[in-house]
C-alpha cells in the first residue's frame, strides 16, 4: 500500500542558514494516525505547515521531497500545488478562535472551501456542512451557522472546525495541537470525536502534540522530534512498552502521573540533553548552508 503522505529527508532553514528541520523522513499510511511529539520548538508544527504549503516566509525548504498520494509537491507549479493540497488535505488548527474570521458568520466560513476550491454548489455545500455538524454532535445547526465565532464556546468552535476539516473527505488532515486551547473536560470530548470521525471516514491524520497522553489515546504510530530531527519512531504501543531513545524515556519520566499527583516532576536530565546536542552536531556535520 502506497503512503498517503511520504516525507523524505526534508530539511528547512532560516535566513541565517540555521536548520529548523533536519532530514526528516516519515510516512503516513491511508487511514492511519501518525503523531508528532516533542517539546516546544521541536519542529512538529513546522512539518505540518510544510505539508500544507503555509510555511512562514522566513523558512525555506532546501532538501527533500514530500509526496501526497504519490504526487511530488515540490515538482508542481504553485497553482497546481495549491489545488492539490486544497482538494486532498485539511487542517484542524490549534486555536479555534483565532482560526475563524471574527467578522463573518460561521456558515459562510464552513462552506467557502467547498464552493470556491472544490466547485460545489451552495446547496450541496450547505447540506454537507449540516450533515457534518450532526456528526460532531451540534444539536442546533441553524443557530450555529448564523452565529459569529465569539458567540460560541471554545468547544463548539473546535467542533465547527473539525466538521469543516472532514467536510470535503480529505485524504489527509493535519491536526495541529487541536485540544491545547481547551479545558481538560472538553479536550477529552474533542479527542474522542476526532478519533470517531477518523475511523468512520478512513482519513489519515498527522497529529501534532506535546502531550504523550494524547499520543497514547489517538495514534497508531509516533515520531519523536527534537530540534527538527526525528530521534525515534515506532508503533505507539511498542514505543510506550519499550522506548529506545534516552530522550523518549526522559519525556515519559517527565509526564505527570494521575495516579500519583503529589510526585515530583522529573525534568529531562542534563546528560540526555548533552547526548541530544551531540546528535544534532553530528547531523549537521558536513552540511553546508545552501546558496540562494
Amino acid at each position: 500500500m502506497s503512503a498517503c503522505l511520504d516525507i523524505r529527508d526534508l530539511s528547512a532553514v532560516l535566513p541565517n542558514g540555521q536548520r529548523v528541520l533536519r532530514s526528516v523522513s516519515l510516512a503516513v499510511q491511508p487511514g492511519e494516525v501518525r503523531a508528532l511529539v516533542g517539546e516546544s520548538g521541536a519542529g512538529k508544527t513546522m512539518i505540518g505547515k510544510a505539508v500544507l504549503g503555509v510555511l512562514p516566509s522566513s523558512v525555506r525548504i532546501v532538501e527533500g521531497d514530500m509526496l501526497l498520494e504519490g504526487e511530488d509537491l515540490g515538482k508542481l507549479q504553485p497553482k497546481a500545488r495549491r489545488t492539490l493540497i486544497g482538494a486532498r488535505t485539511a487542517l484542524i488548527p490549534q486555536d479555534p478562535l483565532t482560526a475563524l474570521n471574527p467578522s463573518r458568520r460561521i456558515g459562510p466560513q464552513m462552506t467557502d472551501r467547498l464552493v470556491r476550491i472544490l466547485g460545489w454548489s451552495g446547496e450541496k455545500a450547505d447540506q454537507r456542512i449540516r450533515q457534518l455538524l450532526d456528526e460532531v454532535q451540534i444539536r442546533d445547526p441553524d443557530r450555529v451557522l448564523k452565529s459569529y465565532p465569539h458567540e460560541l464556546s471554545g468547544g463548539m468552535r473546535q467542533r465547527v472546525l473539525i466538521a469543516a476539516a472532514f467536510a470535503a473527505e480529505p485524504r489527509l488532515i493535519v491536526a495541529d495541537e487541536p485540544t491545547t486551547a481547551l479545558d481538560v473536560t472538553v479536550q477529552k470530548q474533542i479527542l474522542r470525536l476526532i478519533a470517531q470521525l477518523q475511523r468512520e471516514h478512513g482519513t489519515a491524520i498527522l497529529f501534532v502534540t506535546h502531550d504523550l497522553g494524547v499520543v497514547a489515546k489517538i495514534s497508531q504510530k509516533v515520531s519523536v522530534l527534537y530540534a527538527g530531527k526525528v530521534v525515534e519512531e515506532a508503533e505507539t504501543a511498542a514505543l510506550f512498552a519499550a522506548p529506545r531513545h534516552p530522550y523518549t524515556r526522559a519525556l515519559m519520566a517527565a509526564t505527570p502521573r494521575y495516579a500519583d499527583p503529589l510526585a515530583s516532576l522529573k525534568p529531562v536530565d542534563e546528560t540526555v540533553l548533552a547526548g541530544l546536542a551531540a546528535e544534532i552536531a553530528s547531523a549537521d556535520q558536513g552540511w553546508r548552508r545552501p546558496h540562494g
